[in-house]
């Protein structure tokens, strides 16, 4: 379906536009059904949750809602490194998704243990498309570096694994992550950037525009099978894009 670009003038914008696709598409949502999110941690995710436990808490079906998340730091859950607390901090605990909605990555757990157990779990509660477990939504953000998920740059084998969930190491720290890999993120039915702020807009411009060294970035790597690929950011985060959108 494609590739599309929206430039907002502030994360509040952005964040109601995300919001709203979201409320919009669980409508759509066949009774018995569920629409599966796997979350994404990081600043701008942050202040959408926030938006959202504050201006979307009666205005979506949340109890539809199937929460996952893309990757985990291996800490445990309480740990201020923890996407699971972040997420839990500033959206789950103030919207009425039940608990057995929300599916962690166990970070506190061994880490190649973990991986299996989390594919698992995807593959329960994830409807299959083309035998790969295809999520209704899944949240994306953009290193300074390039790095989508927890696949940073010279971990582009990542993208292409056979398996749906991979153990990641951050090249600057040697942290140890849980990620879902590109087999998991290109089946996807949409796929959304959220990116903002000045420190961003050289990336966003590389890739958006393909421009020198783009192809070894593991964000350029995301390509829908079939899904939507859009990407929201804010004007900061657009202001080296040579084309207008």
């Amino acid at each position: 379906m494609g590739k599309t670009v929206k430039i907002f003038k502030n994360v509040d914008e952005l964040s109601h536009f995300f919001a709203q696709k979201m409320a919009d598409d669980i409508q759509q949502i066949t009774p018995g059904n569920y629409y599966s999110i796997a979350l994404s941690g990081g600043s701008t995710p942050r202040k959408v949750f926030e938006y959202m436990a504050l201006n979307f808490k009666d205005r979506m079906d949340w109890q539809k809602v199937k929460v996952f998340w893309s990757d985990e730091r291996c800490v445990d859950p309480g740990s201020e490194e923890s996407n699971y607390r972040m997420a839990k901090e500033s959206l789950l605990d103030w919207v009425p998704i039940p608990a057995e909605n929300i599916f962690r990555i166990h970070g506190e757990s061994d880490p190649s243990s973990e991986a299996e157990r989390y594919s698992e779990t995807i593959r329960q509660h994830v409807p299959a498309h083309n035998s790969i477990p295809q999520f209704d939504l899944m949240m994306l953000g953009l290193g300074d570096d390039g790095h989508t998920v927890s696949i940073f740059p010279g971990s582009l084998h990542l993208f292409t694994s056979n398996k749906l969930c991979e153990i990641a190491l951050n090249p600057y720290t040697n942290q140890k992550r849980i990620t879902v890999t590109g087999r998991i993120v290109n089946q996807a039915r949409t796929l959304i950037f959220l990116v903002t702020g000045e420190a961003k807009a050289e990336m966003v411009a590389t890739i958006i525009e393909k421009k020198q060294g783009w192809e070894m970035l593991p964000a350029s790597m995301v390509n829908p099978t079939e899904g939507e690929l859009k990407w929201l950011i804010d004007e900061p985060a657009a202001n080296k894009l040579d084309n207008a959108f």
